[in-house]
């Protein structure tokens, strides 16, 4: 698979004289080719396979079209965003440089769970067949998009169909991630190894995951020194920043793999696999002991989750060494004990390879956490076969598996979740809406005068009326409360925005009353995500003005981050990080608003060095798509774009990401409508940029930085000049004697030492005369200015921040309460 553009940028090409003789600049060891240095200390093609596929996963499938279009409506306005965001929407149909990949992502990332547990003899058939992991790791790349179209129907019976949908299959020990399932025995023990986590969010993972794959694409770009030497123009700057794959891995991480938490159900399963190999000798006994152990047994969910959820019995023959007569017995004996919600599914015991005829690769979970993939990644580096390790299947049982993962969701769960939603609205959610139910939440507000409470209460103290428990921090699965928390929830992941918005924002005031504020802030947050998902205009609803959506974005980001309300910056990040992205599709009147939320990601370091960078860069996308009106582009946002791309090209820089430090300049460029002109016959060297930018600073620092990025690229792929040493010893004289200086100018002596010993030796290789001299002097002659840093955001803080919620320090907090002995909850990352 051919990795995407930004993944594996081109170096930039250098215009030469093709009569002229050239020499290339001395090779020597650099961190791409010393095994010392190399930030990953072995690569194979499995490797360079699995970063290749994980950023070039696409995040936009086409909706079937059968939502209801809104009505036309003003364009610009945040109120009337028109119909680029029916249920429908295409890339087309929005503005230009805007795209709808993310919304995409958000709607394939909340969506129903479904737990597995499979008896020990499918576990086995499933390893002798090459794949490690059991039943749930063969299941999870098929549910993440379920073949065909899916219909779903909405509250008032509106029936659409989506393209897109799909289901999270997750373990039954997921929620207990220390524990080891024995599916033999009786008991689950904590594991000697510890095996990766397939729950998220941990955001200090989240960066170390992008920052392999950041140095990845640095150090392993193909055909580099012809295209240092070809000839022709520069690669045109891409100004839409939202074709980057590691933000896009970023998000994509940050929502896979949800944390089962108390305040939110979306992890929670709605329904559960329970599953028997025809070769257990006591099928209908394995499966009510398997029943018995994740109902009320060691493997039961955590208190705070609904345990009667859906049973789905799946009888898997082998196909091989099985009689099909004796399984279609057992089937139907399965029917008449537990119900119709069961299937027949038929594999194929033994091992297929690659260059069988039917043989199909295994798909790849897209949808894995950090620590899977870091895991995986760690693993391919330390393996002695370079071969791709992905198990292949025949294709009959590709098939079969497609088809009952197809089975499972249209027949069984997405009616169960319809009639649930039905009946949860109808007995619980109308009640609230009437007289009755307005009195009970003012009966809830305050306490009753004939109360033995006491003077001596807190103003905190909650009302004995309320289902709240205080000290556990959840509510009972059965309580009004949590019921309406899980119909929202549902709705939400059955798409049905507007009954989503309404429970949320019923359930937003319940919370705050009980101060429930862990459980208020994620209704505030989804609040303000239906809203946000609906494809109606806002102005059609009074309820979900602008206003009320900044409140709700606010109220959540402060009680995901107080410490004193237990702070959980993760759901701080991901409510800032999908609040902006979705207000920057609602078009150029909300770009404003877009972008100040992405600032508050950096004014409260809740991401890190790599994370700092790839926001910055979607701050200068929000406020890109802020064109203006009339000829002369009333109320554009363009120089500021510019700026924060400038701000995200020295990030980059400082990380020593040139690939992505000078794909943000090149952006920069664009947005203040200059560009960079490669001229045949002017020598080698660096470009020079066609356009004054507004302010001669400005000129000066991006003409420096520009220099330095080359040369930094140059260092990157181990170029370097004869008189490297003598540079070296040169730089080192420069630091001790400047320890005043910023970072930037720090790494600009180093990048320009190098550029210049790579001139160096071209020069002494081309034939001398007067005008090359010329030329060559030309070159030496580089401004020295006294040059300002421009990192305003996170400054006296390093890159990326430091603050007390950031994950580097929430990392080292958990690491030195892990030294300690103490046995405690990280907060932070749940």
């Amino acid at each position: 698979m051919t990795p995407p553009q930004d993944a594996t940028p081109k170096l930039p090409k250098y215009p030469a004289d093709i009569e002229a003789s050239m020499v290339l600049p001395r090779q020597r060891a650099s961190p791409a080719s010393s095994l010392a240095d190399l930030p990953y200390r072995r690569s194979n093609p499995s490797l360079s396979k699995l970063f290749e596929s994980t950023t070039s996963i696409s995040t936009s499938r086409p909706n079937s079209g059968a939502a209801t279009p809104t009505q036309s409506t003003v364009q610009g306005s945040v109120f009337s965003p028109g119909s680029r965001l029916s249920g429908s929407g295409t890339p087309s149909s929005l503005p230009p440089g805007v795209s709808d990949e993310y919304r995409t992502l958000i709607q394939q990332a909340f969506v129903p769970c479904v737990a597995v547990l499979a008896d020990a003899q499918t576990d086995e058939l499933i390893r002798d067949k090459g794949l490690e992991g059991g039943l749930l790791q063969l299941l999870r790349p098929f549910g993440e998009s379920v073949p065909g179209k899916v219909t779903i129907r909405d509250s008032n019976g509106a029936s659409k169909s989506w393209d897109d949908f799909g289901v999270r299959f997750i373990g039954v020990d997921d929620a207990y991630p220390d524990l080891r399932v024995d599916t033999g025995g009786q008991r689950t023990s904590t594991s000697s190894i510890r095996r990766p986590r397939r729950t998220g969010g941990d955001v200090s993972q989240i960066e170390e995951l992008v920052d392999r794959h950041l140095q990845y694409s640095e150090f392993n770009r193909q055909d580099a020194v012809p295209d240092y030497m070809n000839k022709g123009d520069a690669p045109v700057p891409q100004t839409d920043s939202t074709s980057s794959p590691f933000y896009t891995l970023y998000l994509r991480r940050l929502l896979s793999g949800l944390p089962v938490v108390p305040h939110e159900t979306f992890s929670h399963p709605v329904a559960g696999i329970i599953a028997i190999s025809s070769r257990n000798p006591h099928p209908i006994e394995e499966l009510r002991r398997l029943y018995n152990r994740q109902h009320d047994g060691d493997l039961r969910f955590p208190q705070w989750v609904e345990n009667d959820f859906l049973r789905y019995y799946v009888l898997i023959h082998d196909e091989e060494t099985g009689d099909i007569a004796k399984s279609n017995q057992t089937f139907d004996s399965m029917k008449r004990h537990f119900g119709l919600h069961c299937h027949l599914l038929r594999l194929k015991s033994q091992q297929c390879i690659a260059s069988d005829d039917d043989s199909v690769r295994l798909p790849t979970c897209e949808w894995m956490s950090a620590s899977e993939e870091l895991a995986e990644i760690q693993r391919r580096e330390t393996a002695d076969d370079i071969t791709d390790p992905a198990p292949y299947f025949p294709d009959s049982d590709i098939s079969s598996l497609r088809t009952f993962i197809r089975e499972l969701v249209t027949q069984s769960i997405i009616p169960n979740m319809e009639r649930s939603v039905a009946t949860w609205n109808e007995q619980i959610l109308s009640r609230r809406r009437g007289l009755s139910g307005r009195f009970m939440s003012l009966s809830k507000r305050w306490t009753p005068f004939g109360s033995s409470r006491t003077s001596s209460s807190s103003s905190s103290t909650i009302s004995s009326n309320s289902n709240y428990d205080s000290l556990q921090g959840f509510y009972r699965p059965d309580a009004p409360e949590a019921i309406m928390r899980r119909l929202a929830d549902y709705c939400f992941m059955l798409r049905d925005w507007k009954l989503a918005l309404s429970t949320y924002d019923i359930l937003r005031t319940d919370f705050q009353n009980d101060k429930a504020w862990r459980h208020y802030a994620g209704a505030a947050e989804m609040a303000a995500l239906s809203a946000l998902m609906n494809p109606q205009p806002l102005a059609s609803t009074p309820k979900t003005r602008a206003e009320n959506i900044d409140a709700w974005i606010e109220a959540a980001s402060y009680s995901y981050t107080d410490r004193q309300r237990s702070a959980a910056p993760y759901y701080a990040l991901r409510t800032l990080v999908l609040s902006f992205e979705l207000l920057r599709l609602r078009g150029p009147a909300a770009a404003d608003d877009a972008a100040r939320w992405a600032t508050r990601i950096l004014d409260t370091h809740l991401v890190g060095p790599a994370g700092h960078a790839l926001i910055t860069e979607r701050i200068s996308a929000c406020y890109a798509i802020r064109t203006g009106a009339g000829f002369y582009k009333l109320g554009s946002r363009r120089r500021k774009a510019a700026l924060w791309a400038v701000l995200a090209a020295q990030n980059w820089f400082q990380q020593e990401k040139a690939v992505q430090a000078e794909r943000a300049l090149d952006t920069a460029l664009a947005l203040f409508n200059t560009r960079i002109e490669h001229t045949p016959g002017r020598g080698v060297g660096l470009a020079t940029t066609v356009g004054k930018l507004p302010f001669d600073d400005m000129q000066r620092f991006v003409d420096s930085l520009r220099q330095h990025i080359m040369g930094l690229r140059l260092q990157n792929q181990g170029y370097t000049g004869h008189d490297d040493d003598d540079n070296d010893d040169d730089n080192e004289n420069d630091n001790n004697n400047n320890d005043n200086d910023n970072g930037l100018d720090a790494a600009a002596r180093r990048g320009s030492h190098h550029v210049q010993g790579a001139e160096l030796d071209l020069r002494r290789s081309i034939t001398k005369s007067p005008e090359t001299e010329e030329e060559m002097e030309a070159l030496d002659k580089s401004p020295r200015a006294k040059r300002k840093s421009l990192m305003v955001a996170g400054e006296g803080l390093g890159l990326g921040g430091v603050g007390p919620l950031s994950p580097a320090a929430l990392a080292v907090e958990r690491r030195e309460g892990e030294a300690g002995g103490r046995d405690k909850v990280d907060e932070g990352f749940e």
